[in-house]
């Protein structure tokens, strides 16, 4: 009992640290979009939740056979769709005005995969040491829902403080999101 409680542990802080993006994206996507509706906010986190639980599986698949692969272009791929969506809200900020933008399904799912593909990493890990992926998966995309809807509500709560400019700071935060993806992944 004890070894599980530890294991489940340490499966949960890594899902907290596969959220740290969903959870940032969450905010400023909840930001940008002013008077975000409850609903969205539910899609959004089950669509980072979802994805979050997906991709491990996915590398756990993958396993060795495609990591040099994988490895030498994720980061560069969650760049260049951070910084793609970034700069489209920063674009939108200063052309369309909207009331409340609607939770676009081509950008949830832009966004879905950009902040899952640490979780495809962790999948090609946990295959090399062969344990079960569907409970670790599980637990990973299960704790994503929560972080990220905490950060949809955190937006929703806020957004309304900085009218005016949330559209470009969330589109710069998203690009920032993407730098830090691509520097960690260049340096370390």
């Amino acid at each position: 009992m004890k070894v599980f409680l530890v294991d489940l542990f340490i499966t949960v802080l890594i899902g907290a640290g596969l959220a740290a993006d969903a959870f940032a994206v969450a905010v400023a996507q909840s930001i940008a979009s002013r008077k975000t509706s409850m609903k969205n906010s539910l899609v959004m986190a089950g669509s980072f939740g979802l994805f979050q639980a997906i991709m491990p599986i996915v590398g756990w698949l993958v396993g060795m056979q495609l990591i040099t692969i994988i490895a030498g272009i994720d980061h560069w791929l969650a760049f260049g769709l951070l910084a793609f969506i970034g700069g489209k809200m920063i674009y939108e900020s200063r052309v369309i005005r909207r009331e409340e933008a609607k939770l676009d399904g081509y950008l949830l799912l832009l966004l879905s995969l950009a902040t899952s593909m640490d979780a495809l990493a962790v999948g090609l890990s946990l295959s090399f040491l062969e344990v079960s992926i569907l409970e670790p998966a599980m637990i990973i995309g299960i704790t994503t829902f929560i972080i990220s809807l905490a950060g949809c509500l955190l937006g929703r709560r806020f957004g309304h403080l900085f009218e005016e400019k949330v559209e470009v700071a969330g589109g710069l935060i998203l690009i920032g999101i993407g730098l830090k993806i691509l520097v960690e992944h260049l340096l370390f």
